[in-house]
This record gives structure tokens, C-alpha cells and sequence, in this order.
């Protein structure tokens, strides 16, 4: 990308809206070289964040002169995926999330990356749990795990503060939530907590309380079948508490249309105290959505009841089945010396390192690793010295994290259930009489249509 304008006039969806790209890229250009188009930030990131992409750009190009880099603004979103795929807007390297990989490569969406991988020499390196998310039933590979995450609890350290609460002592449990929820917004007038809860993300972040709060909404058969158990006490739990902060307490402010997009915008702003979201995301806030680092918070997420867990998940890099030959080739390269060798080379850990730093964005992230943990351990000591997310305000979730039990993403017709559970969110923070357990008898029986294939 040679500038912000260019990624603009390049850019495809974010919120619905959709650019006209070519459905099948050929990878030629004018200058002759092979042109790729890789994804890069949802629309509204800040200029320090293309200034990076751009120099990091360059020095892929300096170290592949062949090959031309066109950086394309893109934001996933459950609703419109589909629609960019069928309609070829998609860049010709883009990210998903775990959930949708294993649906995509059975239907044939994905490019096989099987060699390449191979080739590159580190498939034996990833966390094979992971790595399975994007494999086949023969093993063959279809995509590069980049990134995983925890659920963690961000919170406003300067609304606890305006609240006189304090920062450095963040709730613990989910009535402790419930009790500095209120506070804020009693003493500072904004949403003590918020709760996503459109474009798939209410149904993610409601299966997140389901499992905190000791639930499981699907099992898996082990024989390709899979069975819905979404009415269960976690789930509601869960649906309660929200029920509770919104009705009885006042605490969740008026704006019930949340997605990720939408409320890491009003976190930034400083408008929501507390919500729960992915471990990761604190980049984003602050590239895309210029949240002051002063004001950031995380811990983990309370967990109780029986069998509780801590939900992850994470994304894959993805290159598109319609591209040529040429261009898969010089969209491995780019995915791995983007995506994969900061993780596994010192030398590219570090350049990596100096070009977010020059231009201000954040290095150190709290995330999981995809790879082995003496790979990530290495990478994190290679990157040491260029550190400046603010870890000490981020050592409720590194103290906590390790002491709760993970638990996958639900595998089977994952987005289609998260968008079925998105209008019982809504239904509850909407309708004070909302009938909780009608609700999850309703949304078992029409998970389970949709995982019979009903």
C-alpha cells in the first residue's frame, strides 16, 4: 500500500458496504510484476496505522522486487462474508475466524495451502489443536492460524476512577461486575457495562457467559453430528445477569445494537466502563478506534458454577480460491513473511517490532499462541525491548489467565447459531418480561434445526 488514499479507493466491507473488485485476480499489473491485494484494517483506522503497514510494506517489496502489494481496508462480519465471497470483493489474502474455517473448506472456499505450509517447514510447529481447525478430514491445510485469544473483561480505568473505584482492583466475580456496574453509571452516567449483541457477536459473547458461567452450548457426537445445549443454567446465568444490569439496575446505558465495531468505538470514547471481548483486541482500540492507552484495562473474565471455562478462538490467514497460480504464490509469500515469521525468526520478530513502534502502535498484545510454547516464548523475548502496551494495567488477565480452563469455539454451524442467539440478546436487554427459559427452549430447538440441516 503506497498510501491511506490508495487502501481507501482499494478498500471492500465494513458494515455492509461492499467495493467492486474483480471476482478472479489474475496477479498482473502495468509495471509487470504479480499484484496482490492483502487485507489490512477496517475502515477508520488511524493514519499511524498505515504509516506502519506502509513500511512494512516496502520492505516486503524490497525483498520481493516481483511482487506489488496493494493494501485493501476489510472488516469481517458474519452478515456480508458470504456476500463478498459469492460476489469476488474479497482481497486476495484475508483473515477469518476459526468458526468459519472448517465450513468454508468443505465448501470448497478456501485454497488448499497444504504444500506450501510444508515447504515453509513449520507445520509441525503449530499447536495441533488449532492447526486441526483448518485442516480436512485427510489432513490437508487450508489456511495459517495467525493469531488466537482468551476472553477477557476490559474495563475504563478512568471511569473507575470518575466512579471511585479502583483500578488497580477490578471485579472478580459476576456480582462484583454487577455492583461496579451500577456505580459507574450512577456516578459518571455512562454504561457501566455493555454487551454486544448484533452481527453474530451477541450470540459469541452470550456462548462466552454461557461458559463462564460453567455452560456447554453444543456438544460435539465425535461421528460428524453435532447436538445443540444451548438451554442450560450457564446460558442462563448468563441472559439473568444481563437482564438484571439493564432492568433492575440501569447500568448498561440505551444503545442495545452493539457489534465489535460499534462498541470498541464506544469503549474508546469512553462512554462503556466495562464488556467482554477477545484478549487481542487492545490493538485494535487503539489503531482503529484511538483509545487512550491511560484509560485501558483487562483482567479475566469471572468464571463459576460447575465446569467453568474461559472461551478462545482466534483467526486464520486465507488466500482466495479464485486467485491464478502466481498469485497463491506471492500471496504465501506474504502471509508468511506478514503473518508467520515475526513468530518464528528473530531478525523479522524485530524489524516487525521497530516498524509498529515507529509509528506508534502497539507491540505486546496479550494473546494466545498458535504455535508450540517454546516458540512463543522465544518470540516474546526477542520483542522484549520494544514492548509498550501497558502490561501492568493488563496483569489481572496475565496473572489469571493460565488458571482457567480454555474452551473451544462451538464447531458445528457456528456463525448461523450466533446470529439465531443474537435476537435472544437483544430480546432480553429490550423487553423487561422477556421469558428467559422460553427464550433458550426456542433458540435449542432452532440450533439443532440448523445442525440437522433443517
Amino acid at each position: 500500500m503506497k498510501s491511506r488514499s490508495r487502501a481507501l479507493i482499494a478498500g471492500v466491507a465494513a458494515f455492509g458496504v461492499i467495493a467492486s473488485l474483480a471476482a478472479c485476480s489474475t496477479g498482473g499489473s502495468a509495471s509487470g510484476k504479480t499484484e496482490i491485494r492483502v487485507a489490512t484494517f477496517p475502515p477508520g483506522a488511524d493514519a499511524a496505522a498505515y504509516e506502519a503497514f506502509a513500511t512494512q510494506e516496502a520492505q516486503f517489496e524490497k525483498l520481493n522486487p516481483d511482487i506489488d502489494v496493494i493494501g485493501v481496508e476489510y472488516e469481517w462480519t458474519g452478515p456480508t462474508f458470504a456476500v463478498q465471497l459469492a460476489g469476488g470483493s474479497l482481497p486476495d489474502v484475508f483473515t477469518v475466524p476459526f468458526t468459519d474455517a472448517k465450513t468454508l473448506l468443505e465448501n470448497g472456499q478456501l485454497n488448499d495451502v497444504t504444500k506450501e505450509v510444508t515447504d515453509l517447514g513449520y507445520a509441525d510447529k503449530f499447536n495441533p489443536i488449532i492447526l486441526s481447525g483448518v485442516q480436512d478430514a485427510d489432513g490437508n491445510i487450508y489456511g495459517f492460524p495467525r493469531q488466537a485469544y482468551a476472553m477477557g473483561l476490559h474495563y475504563n480505568r478512568t471511569l473507575f476512577e470518575q466512579a471511585g473505584l479502583d483500578p488497580n482492583s477490578p471485579p472478580t466475580t459476576w456480582d462484583e461486575v454487577r455492583e461496579d456496574a451500577k456505580i459507574i453509571a450512577e456516578k459518571t452516567g455512562k454504561a457501566g457495562y455493555a454487551q454486544m449483541t448484533m452481527n453474530n457477536t451477541g450470540g459469541w459473547q452470550l456462548t462466552a457467559g454461557s461458559i463462564a458461567h460453567g455452560g456447554r452450548t453444543q456438544v460435539d457426537n465425535g461421528d460428524g453430528t453435532y447436538t445443540s445445549t444451548i438451554d442450560n443454567p450457564g446460558t442462563e446465568a448468563d441472559l439473568q445477569f444481563l437482564h438484571d444490569l439493564r432492568w433492575e439496575d440501569n447500568s448498561m446505558g440505551s444503545n442495545f445494537l452493539l457489534d465489535w465495531g460499534v462498541i470498541n468505538q464506544e469503549f474508546a470514547a469512553g462512554n462503556i466502563g466495562m464488556y467482554t471481548s477477545g484478549s487481542d483486541v487492545y490493538t485494535a482500540l487503539v489503531r482503529d478506534f484511538s483509545l487512550n492507552p491511560d484509560d485501558y484495562g483487562l483482567t479475566v473474565i469471572p468464571t463459576e458454577g460447575d465446569d467453568p471455562g474461559v472461551l478462545g478462538g482466534g483467526d486464520i490467514a486465507v488466500v482466495s480460491p479464485t486467485v491464478d497460480a502466481t498469485t497463491k504464490a506471492a500471496s504465501i509469500k506474504w502471509i508468511d513473511w506478514y503473518y508467520m515469521q515475526k513468530l518464528l525468526d528473530k531478525d523479522a520478530a524485530i524489524a516487525d517490532a521497530e516498524a509498529l513502534v515507529a509509528s506508534d502502535q502497539a507491540v505486546g498484545t496479550p494473546v494466545l499462541p498458535v504455535l508450540d510454547q517454546a516458540t512463543y516464548e522465544q518470540s516474546r523475548e526477542w520483542i522484549a525491548p520494544y514492548v509498550n502496551v501497558p502490561l501492568d494495567q493488563m496483569s489481572g488477565f496475565f496473572d489469571g489467565i493460565f488458571d482457567q480452563t480454555p474452551v473451544g469455539e462451538p464447531k458445528g454451524k457456528t456463525q448461523e447459531i450466533y446470529a439465531l442467539l443474537d435476537s435472544v440478546v437483544q430480546a432480553v436487554l429490550t423487553d423487561e418480561n422477556a421469558d428467559i427459559p422460553a427464550l433458550l427452549k426456542q433458540a435449542d430447538k432452532d440450533a439443532q434445526a440448523l445442525l440437522d440441516g433443517n
